[in-house]
């Protein structure tokens, strides 16, 4: 049978409307959010335990002396395990959402107990609102409604008032027919016999259905917590993510103290209205004697007047508007006021790294005067956020892999700011404690051993993916594990569990994670490979936000983190204690206190560190990057107040007279493969100063005019045409090396081909000579170069991997220079440069003209701005 694509027309439906009535859903999100901020500001203006004395004396009221003490008690608890905001939220979307779900409930109640078709029609409808999963109204209000409180409200209102439609039909045709009749028989009119004789004795089952609605919109409000609405929704959705039983249970127990409060207040008010409920009471109090004073419950003018009396004392002690509480964030001073109080909103998704890096950027994009704030989302809600715009940036992207289907999904959305950690890699890992399973290779055959499953994470992964589709195949594994999808929580919890129990288990992990800080996990190697290189963490923006907020986007493009940085800042979080992200991430900044200036460098900023002293900077002579990254750091000490001298050398030369401490630093060391001959010579008396650069490749490339020649085994069997001859560069050259030994004689080139030395110049004269008359010719190149942007040509691919994978470019610096300028090597340490960066100073230095390097890059430098802070951070005054 075919398949219908039930799922392609709703999704369809969505696009429809969200295209065509677009303006229709921004005014209902607007009417929803001032409700809920009218509603949250209410509730959580007054001081925690004045609030809790109002709703005390509104559970007096409604429900006697017992009910007020015992609910003043649970909500100081609420207040003591620092949970209240995140009530006062949830109360406040469970009211607003509660309170519409009623007023659409009972009016289509009354409709469908008075008509029948009416009744036919709406029964099918509420069955299908009633039995869909909760989660899948989240999907298309988040479409409609973006991300945050709006999406939840309208879920929670969908979920919850199919009952009170039912509740209202049943008690309406509940009433006695005679009754009615006999209503009809004196001449009263319908609606008057609807108000005065079925809405009466229907309101105990009206009010009931009113009771299980608010009911129903606290349990989904918390599921809301998924979509990034306030509240115990997201203390609870954290605590599920991180396996966090302490603070799963205080979310927890603060959602059945408000589920008690709001159960026990509507059924009291359901009583209070209804005739029979007040004859119920009035005969109870009768009943009671010795223990009156328990029951005794104020007259509702005492009640009314105890509620304003204490509202008054909140207004005029000034507690309404907010406690006033920082953020955590430092106050902008005026010449860090970069963002002039521009909002900037950013996502996380309940991953240590995600959350710390997410809230690193809102401290310090605070403290450069922008008002940015932080939402955790799940990662599917998180990426549609990204996409629609309701948040700026996302800075927990793991790519190409892990997220790939959302990349796949709404990628054409997104600006890809670069990576900004680079050290993951994806695996599955078993405890410690299980023996002989090292590889992937070792699980063939022990599926019994581990109940024949592998455990997993959310199914949209793209680790998930690559799992089921390629490393289990490719391991002979797929036939005998199944691999359990799920979620990361679920993983986690599957995880501790048979580690407390010393059960073999296999989960699928990637580094960095926190697990393998608190279990003693075995990571299966992947001898074949097939798990890749793994992911690099990037930060993303949305389109719109990207030219919106282009500050905060460069800052985000040159943001970089260590493997040391990033795990002391997750650790300074835990610290923190529960709650305290905020300050956690304060105190790791008062800790590292060039971070600020180092990752949000201020525009411009002049600051005298080097206050004369003298750096000797070296590059090679006609290496386009090593003249253009010299010169840049020329440029770049110099605003930071040293006297620079910058002289080009032959290679030999230069890496000679730096061992020799005739200058202090180069900074285009090719290694492990270009310069390894002088490395091998003079790397005892030099320091690497880190890579700035890590997307070379080394290659042979002939003009694009060369037809029948994509790769070296195409060049087997045509030295005539090439005059048998392939240019090379300068003859201690790694790259020389490594194709004379290995390259050529790998494809069969040695005996065919002349391997002809000498320098770069004379290769790319020759290049230029041969490629004005169209001779063919085979050079020897390496990328990044600008001769590919002047000359149209053709990378000969390596099919046999002889070439290797390449070089990272590397400033290299005299063993005596970092003692003497230990500011300046940690700039070079730290420096990193972009493909698009690197090509866009070779080109301004070309446009400047010969002779006028400096210019070129103060050129540059104009249209970045932000790369002197960024290169050498420094804190000014």
């Amino acid at each position: 049978m075919p398949r219908i694509t039930l799922g392609q027309w709703a999704e369809d439906v969505v696009n429809w409307l969200t295209t065509h009535i677009g303006p229709f859903f921004d005014f209902i999100s607007t009417v929803v959010n001032g409700m809920y901020n009218g509603v949250e500001w209410v509730l959580g203006g007054p001081t925690p335990l004045l609030m809790a004395g109002i709703l005390a004396v509104i559970a007096f009221w409604m429900r006697g002396l017992l009910a007020g003490v015992l609910t003043y008690v649970g909500f100081a608890l609420i207040d003591s395990i620092q949970q209240w905001d995140a009530a006062m939220q949830s109360l406040a979307l469970t009211v607003v959402a509660g309170a519409v779900a009623i007023v659409l409930a009972v009016p289509i109640g009354i409709w469908a107990a008075r008509k029948r078709a009416t009744s036919a029609v709406i029964r099918p409808i509420l069955d299908v609102m009633q039995t869909l999963p909760a989660f899948v109204y989240l999907i298309p209000a988040i479409i409609f409604f973006s991300l945050g409180t709006v999406p939840a409200v309208i879920a929670t209102i969908v979920f919850a008032m199919p009952v009170g439609v039912r509740m209202t039909e049943l008690g309406i045709r509940q009433v006695d027919e005679e009754l009615v009749e006999a209503a009809d028989a004196f001449g009263t009119p319908p609606g008057k016999t609807l108000l005065r004789v079925q809405l009466p004795l229907a309101l105990p089952t009206i009010m009931a259905g009113v009771n299980q609605v608010i009911m129903l919109a606290l349990s989904m409000v918390v599921i809301g917590g998924m979509v990034g609405a306030d509240g115990l929704g997201k203390v609870v959705y954290g605590a599920i993510s991180q396996v966090n039983i302490g603070l799963g249970f205080e979310g927890g127990v603060s959602v059945v103290i408000l589920a008690i409060f709001l159960d026990r207040i509507t059924g009291a008010l359901g009583d209070q209205v209804s005739p029979l409920g007040r004859r119920a009471l009035a005969k109870l109090r009768a009943s009671v004697h010795g223990l009156g004073v328990i029951h005794y419950r104020p007259r509702p003018a005492v009640g009314v007047a105890g509620v304003v009396i204490l509202a008054l004392v909140a207004g005029g002690l000034g507690l309404f508007g907010g406690n006033g509480s920082s953020s955590g964030g430092t106050a902008p001073t005026a010449s860090a006021n970069v963002g002039k109080g521009q909002a900037v909103k950013i996502g996380s998704f309940n991953w240590d790294e995600s959350i710390a890096s997410a809230n690193l950027w809102k401290a310090m994009l605070d403290a450069r005067g922008f008002k940015a704030s932080v939402n955790t989302f799940d990662p599917g809600a998180a990426f549609t956020g990204l996409s629609t715009g309701s948040i700026d940036y996302l800075t927990d992207a793991w790519l190409p892999t892990t997220h790939a289907s959302y990349m796949k999904q709404y990628g054409k959305n997104y600006t890809d700011l670069g990576k900004w950690y680079d050290q993951t890699s994806l695996e599955v890992s078993v405890p410690s404690y299980v023996k002989g399973v090292k590889t992937m290779a070792d699980l063939k055959g022990k599926s019994k051993e581990f109940g024949g499953k592998i455990i997993g994470i959310e199914p949209g992964a793209g680790e998930m993916g690559l799992l089921k589709s390629k490393v289990l195949p490719g391991y002979g594994l797929d036939k005998e594990y199944q691999l359990v999808s799920g979620s990361t929580a679920g993983m986690l919890a599957e995880l501790k569990r048979d580690y407390a129990q010393k059960k073999p288990v296999a989960v699928v992990l990637w580094t960095p994670h926190w697990a393998y800080s608190k279990y003693q996990m075995t990571k299966l190697s992947d001898p074949k490979g097939l798990w890749g290189k793994g992911d690099s963490i990037h930060n993303l923006a949305n389109k719109t936000s990207d030219s919106k907020l282009p500050q905060v986007s460069q800052w985000m493009k040159n943001f970089h983190m260590t493997e040391s940085q990033l795990s002391s800042l997750e650790a300074s979080i835990q610290d923190a204690g529960q709650g305290q992200t905020a300050k956690g991430v304060q105190d790791w900044m008062k800790k590292n206190p060039g971070v600020l200036d180092k990752f949000t460098p201020l525009p411009g900023q002049k600051v005298n560190v080097g206050k004369g002293a003298s750096v000797r900077v070296g590059g090679f002579n006609g290496w386009d990057e090593s003249i253009a990254t010299a010169a840049l750091w020329q440029a770049v000490l110099e605003d930071r107040g040293y006297k620079v001298t910058n002289n080009t050398y032959d290679a030999g030369a230069g890496f000679t007279g730096l061992s020799r401490g005739n200058f202090d630093f180069l900074t285009d060391a090719w290694l492990p493969t270009t310069h390894a001959a002088y490395w091998k010579q003079y790397g005892s008396k030099l320091d690497k100063e880190g890579k700035w650069f890590d997307q070379t490749s080394l290659e042979v490339s002939v003009p694009s005019y060369v037809k029948g020649v994509k790769t070296m085994a195409d060049l087997k069997g045509k030295s005539k045409e090439f005059g048998g001859k392939i240019i090379g560069i300068e003859p201690g050259a790694g790259e020389m090396g490594l194709l004379k030994s290995k390259v050529l004689p790998g494809y069969g080139l040695d005996k065919e081909y002349k391997l002809v030395s000498g320098s770069t110049a004379g290769m790319l004269a020759e290049l230029k000579r041969d490629y004005a008359q169209k001779k063919p010719v085979a050079v020897v190149l390496w990328t990044p170069h600008w001769a590919y942007s002047k000359f149209s040509m053709t990378k000969l691919s390596d099919p046999k991997g002889l070439w290797g994978k390449g070089d990272s470019i590397y400033n290299v610096a005299n063993k005596n220079f970092a003692k003497s300028n230990p500011t300046v090597t940690k700039w070079l340490q730290d420096f990193r440069m972009t493909e698009p960066q690197l090509s866009s100073l070779e080109a301004s230095i070309q446009d400047a003209g010969q002779g006028k390097v400096m210019q070129g890059v103060r050129n540059w430098m104009k249209k970045n701005p932000s790369i002197v802070d960024t290169m050498a951070p420094a804190k000014a005054g």
